[in-house]
């Protein structure tokens, strides 16, 4: 179900309804930037929304804050792998992304610096799966969360060659996630292309980081005030989207204010 019939329903309980906002002990983010391609464009912000997004989660005091850039395959799945380690026991695990992601048939996939996809069936080895960031997630006791700054032109729709059928789509596949407290934002909605925007930072990021850690902000009401930012900023051509569900109570990624603790990494 999306965030809409959500909203819908919050607005319509009792003020005395709501629960008071959960915090976790133990919070942990990986943040991932790619931008230098070999074979594909390169792109000019996601280094620099990788370095804010990770500088966010270390000054809102997250336990342990993993920054990689310019990921091949193998460093990327390596990354994944020790990321694993660390959600084990996390009440609050987070991945952001950003850099060229594709949409093939209706599978997402993350691409590394080094992925040369020329055809259709490549994909799954050149490229990683967004079911591979979502298996790091599944520990995690409270929030699992994912942040895709990916949503742009398919830097490989027009050579690829389609061998088993599975065509192109621009921007990144629909997705309902199956394992509820789980959350996946889209920079913008299924089969929609992002942009980078003119300033340092995309769209997206930059409501991400001016909104996502507000102390007191339920999760659910920052990526209204994203969504609200991005369309203002694009002109209405770019709606972020945020697919799965969440209980009662309110959920904050930040700590209570005066309450920050100081990043282990």
């Amino acid at each position: 179900m999306r965030f809409a019939a959500f909203f819908a329903l919050a607005l319509l309980l009792p003020l005395g309804a709501v629960a008071t906002p959960a915090f976790a002990d133990k919070r942990v983010a990986l943040v991932i930037g790619n931008c230098d391609y070999s074979a594909a464009p390169r792109l000019r912000n996601p280094s620099a929304d990788a370095e804010a997004m990770g500088a966010l989660f270390e000054s809102a005091g997250f336990d342990n804050v993993e920054i990689r850039q310019n990921l091949n395959r193998l460093d990327m799945r390596r990354a994944i792998r020790d990321f694993s380690e660390l959600a084990q026991d996390a009440d609050i695990v987070v991945v952001f992304y950003a850099g060229h992601g594709i949409g093939i048939g209706a599978d997402s996939y993350l691409v590394p610096t080094d992925a040369k996809v020329v055809r259709d069936i490549d994909v799954e080895n050149e490229a990683i799966s967004l079911g591979e960031f979502l298996r790091v997630l599944k520990p995690a006791k409270q929030l699992r969360l994912v942040l895709f700054d990916a949503s742009r032109d398919n830097p490989f729709a027009r050579t690829m060659q389609r061998r088993a059928g599975r065509a192109p789509n621009p921007g990144l596949a629909n997705i309902e996630p199956t394992d509820s407290d789980t959350l996946i934002a889209y920079a913008t909605k299924a089969g929609s292309e992002a942009v980078d925007g003119d300033g340092p930072h995309s769209p997206f990021t930059a409501a991400l980081l001016k909104n996502l850690m507000t102390p007191g902000l339920d999760i659910r009401r920052a990526f209204m005030l994203v969504r609200d930012e991005v369309m203002q900023a694009t002109d209405d051509k770019q709606e972020p989207f945020v697919y799965g569900s969440l209980g009662a109570s309110d959920v904050t990624l930040a700590s209570p204010a005066g309450q920050d603790r100081p990043p282990a990494r």
